[in-house]
């Protein structure tokens, strides 16, 4: 069971709390005037096309760079004025990490574990990452995957309370991927919380309590999975007669395909099939889809303006 965020009050505990933070580069604002909180606990995506903002946020986040505007909590903490103190309690997985090939998988998990300032079991980490069969290659020896793995365990050593997941399957095979992420579960199950940025954005439709998506430096939409995806219709589509006069709205191609595109699909999908029963028209390769990240990703990204937040 996962800690609980929810404070005697009814409130939730922020893992991360940013108010109108700026990010310029020269005179590129990167980030603009961003809001953003992380509850306890919660896995939280953060989404965004290269270019985007998400990467300097996070930069900022983390206490990388100093903001050129606004404020940054991290576990209670300021990051600009208690970086230390706050990023002790942190766990940083970064698409690229420089290792000493010379050394084997559980030496390097020991060595840079313990720059974190959390102690653990190196092999537990080994474990949890699937690389208990590696513990003594070397590093040079890995292969890309396997070397994704390693930043995961020198990631999650000491169990943080905050875990930073940037790009954490690239490279991974499926049978990896799920193996990484069944790991990932374990420690969200036991309270860490992660922020989590992918391309992979079937990853964030599965496993997130909540996504942003970062455009031009700010965020365009944000909510539950649920909350995001319901903002879209869900599509019904099929293949009959071009001649055919439907019962509802929808978009008819001269080829036969047709799309109904819905905020019912119960009562639309129903009162279609109804109809066709009753005159006997075939609907060939009927099919019901939700919506889906990826769309949304792609809409907000090709609109480049702010919607509603949640």
């Amino acid at each position: 069971m996962a800690t609980s965020s929810i404070t005697e009050h009814g409130e939730h505990r922020l893992a991360i709390d940013v108010q109108g933070l700026t990010c310029r580069y020269d005179d590129f604002v990167a980030v603009d005037g961003l809001d953003l909180t992380v509850r306890e606990g919660e896995l939280f995506a953060l989404l965004g096309t290269n270019g985007a903002g998400k990467t300097t946020a996070l930069e900022t986040i983390q206490g990388l760079r100093q903001p050129d505007g606004g404020a940054v909590m991290v576990l209670g903490l300021d990051i600009a004025a208690d970086r230390a103190a706050a990023m002790s309690r942190c766990g940083v997985m970064l698409q690229e990490t420089g290792y000493a090939d010379e050394l084997t998988v559980r030496e390097t998990v020991g060595l840079l574990g313990a720059l974190s300032g959390r102690d653990d079991d190196p092999d537990r980490l080994l474990d949890l990452a699937g690389l208990v069969g590696r513990r003594d290659v070397r590093v040079g020896q890995l292969s890309g995957g396997e070397r994704r793995r390693l930043d995961f365990a020198v990631a999650a050593y000491g169990s943080p309370k905050l875990l930073f997941l940037d790009e954490p399957t690239t490279a991974l095979d499926p049978a990896a991927r799920g193996a990484l992420w069944a790991g990932v579960q374990l420690m969200r199950d036991a309270g860490t919380t992660i922020v989590l940025t992918t391309h992979y954005l079937e990853e964030a439709e599965r496993y997130a309590d909540r996504v942003a998506v970062m455009s031009q430096g700010r965020i365009v939409q944000q909510g539950t999975v649920a909350e995001v995806l319901g903002r879209r219709p869900s599509r019904i589509t099929f293949r009959a007669d071009p001649s055919t006069v439907l019962p509802v709205a929808a978009v008819a191609e001269p080829d036969g395909s047709v799309e109904i595109d819905t905020f019912d699909p119960q009562t639309d999908l129903l009162a279609l099939l109804t109809w066709a029963s009753r005159t006997r028209t075939p609907l060939e390769q009927l099919e019901v889809s939700g919506a889906r990240l990826e769309e949304i990703f792609l809409d907000t990204e090709r609109a480049g303006a702010p919607t509603a937040a949640v």
